[in-house]
């Protein structure tokens, strides 16, 4: 009786010993995050930017009650300075960073793990997903690009390494777990943040966050104010489908024209409906794709093409996730009927400028320029123009007085209209030919004069 008992007891123990012994290193904490970081720390790119920002001397001037009374505010304009990280992702050059790095910048620099700068130029921004792009010339230096993972595949509750520049602290490591996936916090329609625990501060911004493999599965975005061990990275594949329209200077999305809500039990069952799924449409643009299409105020969209519709935000996703000119159906319950409707998508408006025209290196050179945002022009009460983001030190053009944050209006008695037009203008004039252009600045707009070279 005791070797019949003692057997399968030597055996449970033997297969416990075993498993205790063979179990995926991935279940068990790492000893250290030596190899990961010896992977990828040379991949990641210290970010600084000087720049110009607009301020009013007067509160609440953005309110028109109080534009009425009291006028439009005078403004003023001041310099400053900002750091981030970043990380390389080709060995061309090319640099993923953050939107809120660069806004406003008049000079990007990067500086490498081996204490190489290179100035940087902006290819491409996303204020809705907070991305930039932007490229350096390596100048025959070696570069270690980082690998781009699958965000969909991570886990909650496995290992991950921030690498970046915290308080300016350059290259530091921070380690954690991914806490959370698809977190929407309200900072913008298409979020859906990894959340994790790795201490991530002000400067961390733009740097990657790396899984166990040594593979980039978020952007490191953004932190929540006064508290710790809350930290939010924008997923790789996130980026991965936004980068095509980052590296063409422009990132376009679909764009209905309809004002949503979700749907909770109470206006279920004043619809009729079966439960709380779908996309309550509030109200809808005169003119805009879905008025066009037959949309309706009090529609509940169910399904966008094939895809099913659980809330507001689902629809803005899929339809964020479409571009301009695509056509797309809705199934709609209305009336307690279900419809279809197809709507030809227009395209959604933001402030980020269309760097199309630039970003693929410019024939304007020592000149480098961009086209001015909505907001640009507002502001500068101009209809068109050219930003200059770039004047090659000892060049023709700044001895005599052209800077980055110029914005040039008018060339050789033709007005300025575009970043594009400059660039075909100034191209096409031969060397040692005389320019003449007239620039607004800080302190006012002046005429300025020099040789092609």
């Amino acid at each position: 009786m005791k070797q019949t008992v003692l057997a399968p007891l030597g055996c449970i123990t033997a297969f416990l010993l075993f498993f205790v012994l063979f179990a995926p290193a991935a279940n068990a904490a790492p000893d250290n995050f030596v190899d990961v970081v010896k992977s990828t720390r040379n991949g990641v790119v210290h970010v600084v930017v000087t720049g110009t920002k607009t301020e009013s001397n007067r509160p609440f001037m953005d309110d028109e009650l109080f534009r009425r009374f009291f006028g439009s505010p005078n403004e003023r304009q001041y310099k400053f300075d900002g750091l981030g990280t970043g990380f390389i992702i080709d060995n061309k050059g090319l640099i993923i960073t953050n939107n809120h790095v660069i806004t406003n910048a008049d000079k990007i620099t990067v500086k490498t793990v081996d204490n190489k700068e290179f100035e940087a130029t902006l290819v491409g921004r996303d204020s809705l997903t907070d991305l930039a792009l932007l490229r350096i010339d390596p100048k025959g230096a070696k570069l270690t690009a980082l690998k781009l993972g699958d965000s969909d595949k991570i886990e909650i509750g496995e290992w991950a390494v921030a690498i970046g520049s915290p308080q300016g602290l350059e290259w530091t490591v921070t380690a954690g777990i991914i806490s959370a996936k698809g977190r929407n916090l309200g900072a913008g329609p298409y979020d859906s943040f990894i959340q994790t625990d790795a201490s991530i501060n002000q400067g961390n911004s733009g740097g990657p966050l790396i899984n166990m493999n040594g593979e980039v599965i978020g952007v490191n975005t953004m932190i929540v104010a006064n508290s710790q061990g809350l930290g939010f990275a924008v997923p790789s594949n996130v980026l991965k489908n936004l980068l095509p329209q980052l590296m063409d200077g422009r990132v376009r999305r679909g764009w209905l024209g309809i004002t949503l809500q979700n749907i909770d039990e109470n206006l279920a069952k004043s619809f009729g409906l079966p439960d709380t799924e779908g996309a309550l449409v509030a109200d809808v643009i005169k003119g805009d794709p879905a008025d066009i299409a037959g949309v309706k105020s009090g529609d509940v969209i169910k399904k966008a093409d094939n895809t099913n519709i659980v809330d507001s935000r689902s629809l803005t996703q899929y339809v964020g996730g479409k571009k301009p000119g695509d056509n797309i159906k809705l199934t709609i319950v209305r009336d307690g009927k279900n419809i279809t409707v197809t709507a030809k998508l227009g395209e959604r408006k933001t402030d980020d400028g269309d760097l199309s025209s630039s970003s693929k290196g410019s024939d304007a050179a020592p000149i480098k320029v961009r086209e001015l945002s909505a907001q640009e022009l507002s502001r500068l009460d101009i209809s068109g123009g050219a930003l200059v983001t770039n004047v090659v030190g000892g060049s023709a053009p700044e001895k005599a007085g052209l800077s980055s944050g110029d914005v040039i209006v008018w060339m050789n008695r033709t007005d300025i209209k575009s970043a594009k037009q400059f660039q075909e203008s100034y191209s096409a004039l031969k060397s040692g030919s005389s320019v003449s252009l007239k620039i607004l600045t800080n302190s006012g707009s002046r005429f300025i004069a020099f040789n092609k070279e």
